[in-house]
């Protein structure tokens, strides 16, 4: 028996107006994930905990079965592991992204907040960007000033480490549930060591705004890369290994760090697929070649795919209703596919991490969709793929137990 788990990354949603009152995952053609629902077994699950902040972190701690509230120390140190960071005792690592704050003759603090990702900016850009800012000797002594380190990321995404700062009080919000809001006063805030983030973010603006890779990217109709802002702070943490958990082996099949930094603490195989970008545009095939693949020598396999969540943070409906039927024609349709002519027997949990509202360009806390697949059966339900009849199904207020359902035990 082989088991999968893919993930629709901010695939779940509210109605829509302007879908007539449908959810993406209503609206969209989705025949593969339909097929699924009405063969297995449905259901929704709360994969954030109450009270905590909804997210990629808490959410996917919970699907694997690691309890947030237990584990979850911050999703910097998550990422850092993806990039072999190894934090000391003390140290605090901070997600660092590369923004885009409109272009006015306003005050900073007036300024609203476009992009949490510049457009999406590429890897090579972003790189070039942080680096000569972290080398400009007025950022240099701001930097070294509060020790902080920068590690590249090769997207919007980078991580800051910063050794054994005081951070009780410090208070940091992510960029990506603030688009359209004057940045002001999202600012870092809390202690000392908050002012002199806040510091770094200023001066960032300030040496970017006008770099030569930013007129260059206005000339072309680009965001400009012009901010960086540090959020998801977070110190080292320890998980449990999953195959000890599970005593099943398994890999991970993600562009996104978070994803593969996860992974890398539970012990699962990061496996790296050429043109994965964690955008809409992506290497969908590639990644089902590297699931049958990976199944070869291992128990599991996850696919996760970020395209919806990130089309819904850009406002962009049109890309998230396409990269829900993208996952359904180019991932699903084709990996059972492939498991069927191999003749692999299988299970496979179907769902979204958490829900990304269209209404706000933010994550949301409540219950998503999951479907539980098994090839040996179909149940004939009838039933389809959504919010809406997902609720009608069985509810799981803790996430933690699907691990356990997909692995029978």
């Amino acid at each position: 028996m082989k088991y999968l788990l893919v993930i629709g990354d901010g695939m779940a949603d509210d109605p829509i107006p302007e879908l007539g009152e449908k959810t993406p995952l209503q609206y969209a053609n989705i025949p593969t994930m339909d097929m699924l629902a009405s063969a297995g077994t449905l259901g929704s699950a709360m994969t954030v905990p109450e009270g905590m902040q909804a997210g990629s972190d808490t959410a996917i701690l919970s699907i694997y079965g690691y309890d947030p509230r237990k584990y979850f120390s911050g999703r910097a140190p998550l990422e850092a592991a993806s990039k072999d960071v190894k934090l000391a005792p003390g140290d605090i690592a901070y997600r660092c992204n590369m923004i885009t704050v409109e272009d006015s003759d306003i005050p900073f603090d007036d300024k609203k907040i476009l992009s949490h990702s510049s457009g999406a900016i590429s890897g090579e850009e972003s790189d070039a960007l942080v680096s000569d800012l972290f080398n400009t000797p007025e950022f240099k002594k701001a930097a070294e000033k509060i020790k902080v380190r920068i590690y590249l990321g090769s997207s919007f995404r980078h991580i800051l480490v910063q050794k054994k700062p005081n951070e009780e009080g410090l208070m940091l919000i992510p960029p990506h549930d603030h688009l359209d809001e004057p940045l002001g006063q999202h600012l870092p805030h809390g202690c000392g060591n908050a002012a002199a983030l806040e510091n770094l973010i200023r001066l960032s603006h300030k040496i970017l705004n006008n770099h030569p890779i930013n007129v260059k990217r206005r000339a072309c109709g680009k965001l400009p890369a012009n901010c960086i802002w540090f959020w998801a702070e977070g110190t080292a943490v320890d998980l449990p290994d999953f195959t000890e958990k599970y005593r099943k082996t398994g890999s991970v099949i993600s562009a996104v760090p978070l994803c593969q930094g996860i992974g890398k603490l539970i012990g699962l195989k990061k496996v790296y697929v050429e043109g994965a970008t964690g955008e809409l545009y992506t290497n969908y095939e590639g990644k089902v070649d590297a699931a049958i693949e990976a199944l070869e020598t291992c128990d599991f396999a996850t696919i996760h795919v970020e395209a919806p969540d990130e089309c819904t943070h850009n406002g962009d409906l049109k890309g998230k209703i396409q990269a829900i039927e993208w996952i359904d024609s180019r991932i699903l349709a084709p990996l059972l596919k492939k498991l069927k002519d191999n003749g692999t027997i299988f299970r496979l949990l179907l769902m979204s991490d958490h829900r990304t509202l269209i209404s706000t360009r933010g994550h949301d806390s409540g219950p998503v969709p999951y479907v539980l697949y098994d090839s040996k059966e179909d149940r004939k339900t009838g039933k389809s793929f959504n919010e809406k009849e997902a609720e009608n199904g069985e509810f799981l207020k803790d996430a933690t137990q699907l691990m356990s359902l997909l692995f029978e035990e």
